[in-house]
């Protein structure tokens, strides 16, 4: 009996200290500071202001979340395309900046679970040479594998038909880079640039024809006097084409805190905080 007593206080003292050291993890990992990197210059998504100060839909999201995971974070800005190689080198510890969770990524990087999903959109020129699209509103939905209905195929065709020799302008590196340069790569010229505003500019300025982006963007930069002569034209896509949605990525062994960044997440999608941020900055919800 003695030795049964024994046994049991020192597996009650066992289950105290590791219910203490888990405890005071979790109390250290509070205080962590978490470093997300936003390419600020993604509009409505992110933008830096004049004073340097990054705003817009994921800085004003990010506040929340971090909030909510009791985490110190420090937003930054990097460029778009150095952005997975920043992640894994440790240059900060989070991707927010419109990120589609994509089959090949997760091969890269872990993703939360999805906080906005958006379709993408044509944008032309109305006072150049391809100022018209064909099906202005309608909205396709493709699979992962870029296919859709015999609808949406007819839709696809007419329009290789009618961007066969023209250029395209697409940021570099995006998931609707692949979709232009699989779908029309071979009937059109693709112009790839680092940032949004640069094929906005070259669009405005007859260097291309049409430009090729998330919806949500295009509803922000037309809105801009620069771009008074550009506007939406052809299909909307959408669909698991652009994968699960958008989402924050981080390192694939830093598990803890995408966890709680999931938790973060949940709430905000719950208490209507996501819906509320996307009507604010795209004037439509975004919800997943």
């Amino acid at each position: 009996m003695m030795k049964r007593t024994i046994g049991i206080a020192k597996a009650t003292t066992l289950a105290l200290a590791m219910t203490l050291l888990n405890s005071y993890l979790a109390a250290a990992d509070e205080g962590r500071t978490v470093t997300i990197a936003l390419e600020g210059a993604y509009e409505p998504w992110n933008l830096t202001r004049s004073d340097g100060t990054l705003d817009g839909f994921e800085p004003e999201l990010a506040n929340y979340l971090c909030g909510k995971a009791k985490l110190n974070c420090k937003l930054i800005a990097n460029d778009w395309d150095g952005m997975f190689t920043g992640l894994q080198a440790g240059k900060f510890d989070v991707i927010m900046d419109g990120v589609n969770i994509t089959p090949e990524r997760k091969k890269q990087v872990a993703f939360s679970i999805p906080y906005a999903n958006t379709p993408a959109a044509f944008v032309v020129n109305k006072t150049g040479s391809l100022n018209e699209l064909p099906d202005l509103k309608t909205v396709l939905k493709l699979d992962d594998a870029g296919k859709g209905d015999s609808d949406a195929e007819a839709v696809i065709s007419r329009l290789r038909k009618a961007l066969t020799g023209k250029t395209i302008g697409v940021q570099i590196s995006t998931v609707y880079s692949d979709f232009i340069h699989k779908k029309f790569g071979d009937v059109a010229d693709i112009r790839e640039y680092k940032t949004p505003p640069e094929h906005d500019l070259d669009l405005t300025a007859g260097r291309i024809d049409v430009a090729f982006d998330d919806a949500t963007y295009f509803g922000s930069a037309l809105a801009k006097p620069d771009n008074a002569d550009l506007a939406f034209s052809g299909p909307e896509v959408g669909g698991p084409i652009w994968g699960g949605g958008q989402a924050l990525a981080f390192r694939t062994d830093d598990a803890d805190l995408k966890a709680k960044f999931d938790g973060a997440i949940q709430a905000a999608l719950a208490d209507g905080t996501v819906k509320t941020l996307a009507q604010k900055w795209f004037k439509r919800d975004v919800s997943p």
